[in-house]
């Protein structure tokens, strides 16, 4: 067998998010393992094991998977492939680029940063109609200092509880790398946020946070205290997808990847709280 990189953009407003669910439902992983189940007139459906899970709703233009193919497939089709499944795959889904992994290799465990973009606007009149599946309309004016602020509370490793939704045995453990807004020329609001992974809804529920900030209806600490706390608070809003874009994600060198495999399978604990067990 030979592990196949996948390169992967999508735009995400058709999508019931990447991951295959039942019947009826459209996916980006349903619609890619499709189109390689035809294109390389297989039987059975390759299955693709992804960089990071989006959500319903979410883009991406530098997802990442990986597919395992026997030695005789990968030769017999890999100069025409990737042609091929453009001309099979619907127009909001592309796959940009194909090429061998390297040993130990893998699209999910071997990731050292996932970054998204988050774009809002607060422009009085709302959206530009060209934009308005990939930026969130925030009806009030906001003060990107003041969201700065904040987000530099957040920075670091910590359990982010406070803004994931809770899957059972999972750790909410997470390393926030980069967290950062700024306003673009043509007044859209762009925030960029890096981790080393993400729990579900974890960007989403940041950016609600900090826009409350940047309205001016909590103060910038407020936010570092939600996480500090480690339960869900019900001011945190977790604002709507079609904004959020999963921008890239990064691998160590080669010589790296079976030691940041292992590292990444490690369930991650911190101190309890202060006055607590």
């Amino acid at each position: 067998m030979v592990r196949i990189r996948l390169d992967v953009a999508y735009d995400g407003r058709e999508f019931s998010g990447w991951a295959r669910q039942k019947e009826g439902q459209r996916t980006v992983q349903g619609e890619i393992e499709d189109a390689l189940r035809v294109v390389l007139r297989r039987d059975e459906t390759p299955e693709l094991t992804v960089a990071g899970r989006t959500d319903a709703g979410v883009h991406a233009r530098g997802q990442v998977a990986h597919v395992d193919l026997p030695d005789e497939v990968w030769a017999e089709h890999r100069a025409h492939l990737l042609r091929r499944l453009a001309g099979r795959l619907p127009m909001d889904v592309r796959v940009l680029r194909l090429s061998e992994a390297p040993p130990h290799f893998d699209a999910r465990f071997s990731a050292v940063w996932r970054r998204y973009s988050y774009r809002v606007t607060d422009h009085p009149g709302g959206a530009d109609p060209l934009l308005r599946g990939h930026v969130l309309w925030h009806n009030w004016p906001l003060d990107v200092d003041a969201m700065n602020e904040a987000a530099r509370g957040l920075l670091g490793e910590h359990d982010f509880a406070a803004y994931c939704k809770k899957r059972e045995g999972a750790t909410t453990i997470r390393t926030l790398q980069r967290l950062e807004w700024v306003r673009r020329e043509d007044g859209i609001l762009e925030a960029t946020v890096q981790a080393d992974a993400f729990c579900h809804n974890m960007v989403r529920s940041l950016v609600g946070a900090m826009l409350f900030v940047g309205d001016g209806h909590r103060p910038p600490e407020w936010p570092a205290k939600v996480l500090a706390a480690r339960v869900r608070d019900s001011a945190v809003h977790v604002v709507r997808p079609h904004g959020l874009t999963l921008e890239q994600v990064a691998y160590p060198p080669d010589e790296e990847l079976a030691a940041r495999n292992r590292a990444s399978r490690n369930k991650r604990t911190l101190p309890p709280l202060p006055g607590c067990c």
